[in-house]
């Protein structure tokens, strides 16, 4: 009986043992299952950044022609609308002629008169002339046609200048395109009485040449010691695409009064119907490239208007994700261009970036 109880007794401890072995074993297994978060890492690299600033620019046309009333009148036939493709002489509005045409008609029949008159009197001289060799007639008689003929002449030369200028006047009436390109806003109506005044203006339309245009961009007086020819222009939309590259090639040598700006011009040869004439577009002006330290756009986040990036760094032998402010630049493609914060070979984390915290364990996954 009591050889029984001693081996339940000796059981019972076994059993005590290897339960008290599993829970000391368990805080040693749990120890080791604890890892740093997989996250994929990217090198810093050093890239050329150019380095720019963006202005508004104006797309105007090299050529174009505001056309304004040279005589005063009412307006009695438009042939043209804000947009038509014109051609050079083509008729586009008329100011109602009748008035000036009466006045060249007189001027016409007076001029008609006085050129008899000048024939007559050419024959006239001949003929005392003649006279005048064979002893008919005197000197006196003579000298007296030959001064009626050259007042006569004079007289009918005035009246077809008169003429000439009332026509060329009557010309005005009529107004033509003066080079092929587009009609712009046409701001009058047929009945409207117009001017040749300048206070204020009277614009019948403007014509602009297609296809030649160029860039107005005005640059802050502080950067004109960085202003040259040559420069680097990148023409972009309000959405930011890019339209057209381009340089400046005009540089004024005034200071615009009004924006306090100097005034630089880029041609611009993207199809007009991409651009067109006083359309407002952003010119980011190239001012130079330098390299500098460059990560992909997945590594960057904002936390109270400060940017940062977690780099994979080492700490005690382990993996941590070390929290770093950085100054973010330009994009350039896919990555921000980094002037402070960061060198290069550093390793960025590109991946999980929403869960991590400084000092965060975590381990670099295969390949990255």
């Amino acid at each position: 009986m009591k050889r029984i109880q001693l081996g339940v007794c000796c059981g019972l401890l076994g059993l005590a043992a290897v339960g008290c072995q599993k829970k000391q074993a368990a805080p040693a297994g749990g120890g080791a299952g604890m890892q740093g978060m997989p996250v994929q890492t990217a090198a810093v690299t050093m890239a050329p950044v150019p380095q720019t600033s963006e202005y508004v620019a104006t797309i105007k046309s090299r050529r174009s022609a505001t056309l304004m009333p040279q005589v005063m009148g009412a307006i009695t036939k438009i042939g043209v609308h804000s947009g038509d493709h014109v051609k050079a002489g083509q008729v586009l509005m008329e100011i109602d002629p009748r008035q000036q045409q009466a006045m060249v008609e007189s001027l016409r029949a007076t001029e008609r008169q006085k050129k008899a008159l000048y024939d007559y009197n050419a024959i006239e001289v001949d003929r005392q002339r003649k006279l005048f060799e064979a002893g008919v007639t005197s000197r006196d008689t003579y000298d007296q046609a030959q001064q009626s003929f050259a007042n006569t002449k004079a007289d009918y030369e005035s009246a077809v200048q008169a003429r000439k200028t009332q026509e060329q006047l009557l010309d005005y009436y009529t107004i033509r395109a003066p080079f092929d390109g587009v009609a712009g806003d046409v701001p009058v109506h047929v009945g409207d009485l117009v001017a040749p005044t300048n206070s204020p203006p009277n614009i019948l339309t403007t014509v602009d040449q297609i296809g030649d245009l160029e860039a107005y961009i005005y640059i802050p007086t502080e950067r004109g010691a960085q202003v040259k020819q040559g420069l680097g222009v990148d023409l972009t939309d309000t959405a930011g695409n890019l339209i057209e590259k381009t340089k400046i090639n005009f540089i004024s040598q005034e200071v615009d009064t009004t924006t306090q700006g100097i005034l630089v011009k880029a041609p611009v040869h993207t199809a007009a119907e991409v651009m067109r004439t006083a359309q407002l577009v952003k010119a980011r002006v190239i001012w130079k490239t330098v390299p500098m330290a460059v990560v992909p756009v997945l590594a960057v986040t904002r936390q109270g208007g400060q940017t940062f990036v977690f780099v994979a760094a080492q700490q005690n032998g382990h993996l941590v994700a070390q929290q770093t402010a950085v100054t973010v630049g330009d994009t350039v493609g896919n990555n921000y261009s980094i002037s402070s914060g960061l060198k290069a070979g550093d390793r960025v984390i590109v991946s999980s970036t929403q869960f991590l915290v400084n000092g965060m364990p975590v381990m670099q996954l295969p390949g990255a």
